[in-house]
């Protein structure tokens, strides 16, 4: 064999090897922030004007919008779940649909707030009620998950304008193979005295399902919680997770909310209703046992206490043994700090 051989043979043979490496490089999937499949299309956040906040998008299509002030506290709308479908009640941030009732107008999309906080009820908009204020916030994308990572700062301020406590929080939206999922990490700083968080069922951190799916609509709508209680059942009980599934437009969605096993009072109560609330409480607990009303939880002056909770969105039925497995490996992350 010729030196011109040999030396054509070691060429297609490195350029064998390449294509290998190359196809496999292709069809290995990227790893999300938790070991699962991670999409390859880029996660994207910006500013918007009008509202204030940000638009998360997946390649071309819209993940959510982040409004920084809708009626008095930050929310999350549009969430899109996929296929495209709206995750939560479109009423009141638009004009309710023949499918919704335009009932419980502080139901805002997905939001976080609490009914007795120092006295002042932040669960309700109406005048004489606590607002919400955002005092500072970015955007920007996780390199190692490239997830979209929305920080904020706000305030908790009673109704003469006087900020009771504060917070920081985080919220993170990413895909996850065939799950939209959104990470809510929120620590309240006890900035001004002490806080005192009533024990109620009227909180805390939650969405208002689409009409359609509502258990109360009789389309097909069902509550589950890791005990397996289903509907009413559910209302109020302490679980690490609840699921609320059923049809939207043509389809089938399901809607998890994890607790995470280092938020405080974990397991939390759920205020999670048939007609489409769908609310973690880790403060509440008299109206859902139906006992004494409680003396609440007080956070001494200067500390500082987290709540987190991971919404899995997936079209299709439910399924417990896939989210029994979004549990377990949610529950093995670790929770951003804020410094």
């Amino acid at each position: 064999m010729t030196s011109r051989q040999h030396s054509f043979r070691a060429i297609t043979a490195v350029l064998a090897f390449t294509f290998v490496i190359l196809i496999a490089s292709l069809a290995t999937p990227s790893r999300g922030a938790e070991g699962g499949t991670a999409s390859s299309q880029a996660i994207t956040v910006t500013p918007t004007s009008d509202p204030a906040g940000w638009e998360i998008r997946h390649g071309d299509e819209l993940l959510a919008g982040y409004r920084s002030d809708f009626q008095g506290t930050p929310i999350v709308f549009p969430l899109i779940a996929p296929g495209g479908h709206h995750a939560t009640r479109g009423f009141p941030i638009l004009p309710a649909k023949p499918t919704e009732k335009s009932d419980h107008d502080h139901h805002r999309s997905l939001w976080m707030t609490h009914g007795e906080v120092n006295d002042v009820d932040f669960w309700i908009d109406d005048e004489g009620c606590g607002k919400i204020v955002q005092t500072a916030g970015s955007a920007s994308n996780n390199p190692e998950t490239g997830a979209a990572v929305i920080v904020t700062k706000n305030d908790w301020n009673a109704p003469d304008g006087k900020r009771i406590l504060s917070d920081d929080r985080s919220v993170s939206f990413s895909v996850d193979g065939d799950a939209h999922v959104v990470d809510f990490d929120v620590v309240l700083h006890a900035t001004d005295g002490p806080v005192h968080f009533g024990d109620t069922k009227e909180g805390s951190f939650g969405i208002r399902v689409p009409g359609t799916m509502k258990v109360d609509a009789k389309l097909g709508g069902k509550i589950t919680n890791a005990q397996g209680e289903h509907d009413a059942e559910a209302w109020g009980k302490n679980s690490p997770w609840v699921d609320y599934s059923g049809p939207v437009d043509d389809s089938k969605m399901s809607i998890t909310i994890h607790n995470h096993p280092s938020s405080f009072h974990y397991p939390c109560r759920w205020h999670v209703r048939t007609y489409g609330l769908f609310a973690a409480n880790p403060f509440g607990e008299s109206h859902f046992t139906g006992g004494k009303k409680t003396e609440g939880y007080t956070l001494p002056a200067g500390e500082s206490l987290k709540l987190s909770y991971r919404i899995m969105l997936r079209e299709g039925d439910f399924d417990a043994a896939k989210t029994a497995s979004d549990f377990d490996a949610y529950s093995k992350t670790e929770r951003p700090s804020f410094k």
